[in-house]
């Protein structure tokens, strides 16, 4: 059981053989793979995808980066795409002051929109944040005080300060491939520490192959690269780590249920 809890299956890298690497995901042992949105036009191809497998999901979304060409994506759009059967949960959002792509007010008036979104509906909020971290804690600590919501913190590479401040209000954290970079030794330390119950792992494919596959496309079937070094990171088996996560994924996407 290993589930990869944030992928874009419709990129290019994956489009042109998604049958194919659906298959591959299978054959390496993932039970279910979470295609996330990122742009409006791309809702419908999202869950047309999970429409034909029953072990993929879609999620509706806009990403920082696209903020700017997305005035109109209100809390009300998102609520509206969210009730489709397939669709479980809401994003990616955030801040992503790194490359700057959208206007940073427009970023957070859409990142506030999901996160009313993801209120209505109590569908899991998709936070991306890359150099924003005292905007993106803000901006979560305030909008939690005016009503729970659940979420995950995607594709993490943020401080231990940061994932203290997610943990705390009650997140989930999610682990990519860049944990097994050589680099990433912060990241690997604080990926030893998170709570068993509050851990995910994902392949943000097509992006990000986890050694030892870099430098080719992402596949979700890459998952278990990731899964089995953050296994050996908190000293776990590899199997006692999958399950979690796959437990994890489920308690926290309540829409998703096994295919």
């Amino acid at each position: 059981m290993l589930i990869d809890s944030h992928c874009h299956l419709n990129y290019p890298g994956l489009v042109e053989d998604q049958a194919g690497v659906i298959a591959r995901a299978r054959a390496a042992g993932v039970t279910g793979m979470l295609g996330i949105s990122t742009k409006k036009r791309e809702w419908a191809d999202v869950i047309a995808v999970a429409e034909r497998h029953p072990d993929v999901w879609a999620t509706v979304g806009i990403h920082p980066h696209e903020a700017d060409g997305h005035i109109e994506v209100d809390t009300a759009a998102l609520v509206g795409a969210a009730a489709h059967p397939r669709v479980v949960g809401i994003g990616e959002t955030g801040l992503d002051y790194y490359y700057d792509h959208s206007d940073r007010d427009q970023q957070q008036r859409s990142f506030r929109s999901h996160i009313a979104a993801a209120r209505d509906t109590g569908l899991p909020l998709i936070v991306h944040t890359r150099d924003a971290e005292a905007d993106s804690a803000a901006i979560l600590r305030e909008e939690m005080g005016k009503g729970a919501f659940p979420a995950v913190i995607h594709c993490f590479t943020a401080s231990r300060s940061f994932a203290e401040i997610a943990l705390e209000l009650g997140f989930y954290i999610s682990l990519s491939g860049i944990v097994t970079f050589k680099n990433a030794r912060e990241l690997q330390e604080t990926a030893a520490i998170i709570p068993a119950d509050r851990l995910l792992v994902e392949t943000d494919a097509p992006f990000l192959a986890p050694v030892p596959v870099r430098g080719r496309p992402c596949e979700p079937a890459f998952v278990s690269h990731t899964a089995r070094f953050v296994a050996g990171l908190r000293g776990v088996s590899a199997d006692e780590l999958m399950e979690s996560t796959t437990r994890n994924f489920f308690a926290l996407f309540t829409k998703a249920t096994p295919a």
